[in-house]
C-alpha cells in the first residue's frame, strides 16, 4: 500500500505494517514500514542503462530525520544524473568489506539490540562483552584485514589451529583504568571463538556481504569442558567441602567482606549461577514461601525453589538502604564486580598448614608427602565448580534430571511460565534435602523448620 505526500514527522509516525509513503517533494524519495517496527528511508532511480534501483539510506532515527533523508536523497539523485551508481557502488563497498570491518558492524548492531538470540532476546551486556573480548584478542589480529568476500574454510581451519596453539597469546588492555587482560589460547578458546565467527558470517548473509558460511563444515575441537565437583573424602585433609565449610569460618575471623562469605555459601547450597546470585534483588525473593522469581537469567524467567537452610543465609544478611541488592558491593549500591577476587582470598584460606606439617605414623620424623601438604582448594575449583556439585549431589541422592534442572535452571528445563509463583511442596522438599546434605558435608548447621528474622540497619 503506497501514498504520495510531502514526507515528514507525522507521516513517518503514522506508517503501518508494510505501508510505503512517496515523497511529493523530491522524486522516487520513500519511506517504508515493512513487517517490523522499523522505518527506512530510502530512493528509488534508474540507471543510464535503465537499470531500475532501491538505494536504501537508513533506519529512521539520528541521524536521519524526513528532512536529511530527504536531503541524501537528492544527492544520490544528483550523482545519478553524473552517470554513477550509488546502490552498486554501496554493493561493491560491502563486498570488499574485510572481516575487522564486518565485526565492528556486528557488535554495533548488537550492541543496539538488533541481533536477537535464539530466544528472540537482545544479547545480554555480559554476552557482549565476551564477544568484544573474543573479537579483538583473537579475531582482528588473525583474520582481521582479510576481505569478507574472500575467507575459506582453510582459512577459518587455520584460524583455530593458531589460537589452540597460542599465536594470540599475551596481555591486552580492558576498558577499565590500567585493567589488564591475560590472553591465553588453547582449543576450548579456539572451539569457543569459531563458534562466534559463524554467527559473525551468518550476519554477513544477511546483510548480503557473502552467500555463503566458511565456518560450515570446520570440524571444532571438543570444548574440554571439565565437570569438577567437590571432593567427599574420609581423610579429612582431603575433603575438599569441609575445606570450604572452614574457610568460609576462617574468612569470617579475617574479617572479609561478609556479603561475599554469604555468597559463596548461597551458592554452595543453591547450585545457582554466580552472576544469578550476584544480581538478585531482595524484591525478587519471598522467604515465606522460599521462592525466588528471577526476572532475567541465562535460561529468561525462572522460578527457583530455596531451601531453608539458604533462605537462613539470606536472612542472615543485613540490609542496606541504599541498595536493592542481596548481596552488596564494598562501595556503592551496584554489583559485587569484586567478588572474584574475593573467592580467591577464601579460597586460600582453606590452606591447613598446621594440619599439613603434622607428623604421621610412629617417627616423629616422619612427614606427610609434598602433595600431601596440598591441603588447599585447588586453583580448579571456583563457584561453577559449586553448581556442578549441587547438581551431581542431587544426582547422587537419587533426582531426576527434571527436578535438579528445576532446582538449578538448567537451560531448557527450568520453570519460566509467567503464571507459576511459588515453587511445590516437591521440589522445595528436594531442595531442602540436597542443601542440608551440602551444609551437613561442609561441617554447617542443619536447617530446621524455623527461619531467623531479617536484620535490618538502623536509620
Amino acid at each position: 500500500m503506497a501514498k504520495k505526500l510531502k514526507i515528514g514527522l507525522r507521516e513517518v509516525r503514522a506508517l503501518e505494517l508494510g505501508e510505503y509513503v512517496w515523497d511529493t517533494v523530491v522524486s522516487g524519495f520513500h519511506v517504508r514500514r515493512q513487517s517490523s517496527e522499523s522505518i527506512t528511508y530510502a530512493v528509488f532511480y534508474r540507471t543510464k542503462e535503465g537499470r531500475q534501483r532501491w538505494h536504501t539510506i537508513g533506519r529512521h532515527g539520528a541521524p536521519w530525520t524526513p528532512e536529511t533523508a530527504r536531503d541524501k536523497a537528492t544527492e544520490i539523485l544528483g550523482d545519478v544524473a553524473k552517470g554513477l551508481d550509488p546502490a552498486a557502488d554501496k554493493g561493491a563497498l560491502r563486498k570488499g568489506a574485510t572481516v575487522a570491518e564486518l565485526c565492528d558492524q556486528y557488535l554495533e548492531d548488537a550492541e543496539a539490540g538488533r541481533l536477537l538470540t535464539r530466544r528472540k532476546v537482545s544479547k545480554k551486556a555480559s554476552t557482549l562483552a565476551t564477544d568484544k573480548g573474543r573479537i579483538e584478542r583473537h579475531i582482528k589480529p588473525l583474520l582481521g584485514k582479510l576481505k569478507v568476500a574472500s575467507v575459506t574454510g582453510k582459512d577459518i581451519e587455520d584460524f583455530m589451529n593458531d589460537v589452540a596453539e597460542g599465536k594470540t597469546e599475551g596481555k591486552s588492555k580492558t576498558a577499565k583504568k590500567r585493567g589488564l587482560a591475560n590472553v591465553r589460547g588453547g582449543k576450548g578458546t579456539a572451539s569457543r571463538t569459531v563458534g562466534l565467527l559463524g554467527g559473525i558470517f551468518t550476519y554477513a548473509i544477511r546483510r548480503r556481504m557473502r552467500q555463503d558460511n566458511p565456518v560450515h563444515g570446520v570440524m571444532r575441537f571438543a570444548d574440554g569442558k571439565r565437570e569438577r565437583r567437590l571432593n567427599a573424602n574420609e581423610d579429612e585433609i582431603k575433603d575438599e567441602y569441609k575445606m570450604l565449610g572452614k574457610a568460609l569460618v576462617e574468612a569470617e575471623a579475617k574479617k572479609i567482606w561478609p556479603a561475599a562469605i554469604a555468597a559463596v555459601r548461597f551458592l554452595a547450597l543453591t547450585g545457582w549461577r554466580s552472576g544469578e546470585a550476584l544480581s538478585l534483588k531482595w524484591g525478587e525473593v519471598d522467604l515465606v514461601r522460599r521462592t525466588a522469581i528471577l526476572p532475567d537469567s541465562k535460561t529468561g524467567r525462572s522460578m527457583r525453589p530455596l531451601s531453608r537452610v539458604a533462605c537462613n543465609v539470606l536472612c542472615g544478611i543485613t540490609r542496606r538502604k541504599d541498595t536493592d541488592l542481596v548481596f552488596q558491593a564494598t562501595r556503592g549500591d551496584g554489583a559485587m564486580t569484586g567478588f572474584p577476587k574475593l573467592w580467591e582470598r577464601i579460597r586460600e584460606l582453606s590452606v591447613d598448614q598446621e594440619k599439613a606439617d603434622k607428623p604421621i605414623g610412629k617417627s616423629r620424623v616422619k612427614k606427610r608427602k609434598e602433595s600431601d601438604k596440598k591441603t588447599g582448594l585447588p586453583d580448579e575449583i571456583t563457584p561453577h565448580v559449586l553448581r556442578h556439585s549441587f547438581a551431581s549431589l542431587a544426582g547422587d541422592l537419587g533426582y531426576s534430571e527434571l527436578t535438579i534442572a528445576a532446582l538449578v535452571g538448567h537451560k531448557g528445563h527450568s520453570i519460566t511460565s509467567r503464571y507459576v509463583h511459588t515453587a511445590d511442596a516437591v521440589l522445595l522438599a528436594a531442595a531442602d534435602t540436597v542443601a542440608n546434605r551440602t551444609a551437613e558435608l561442609m561441617g554447617m548447621p542443619i536447617a530446621t523448620a524455623e527461619i531467623i528474622p531479617m536484620r535490618r540497619t538502623k536509620g
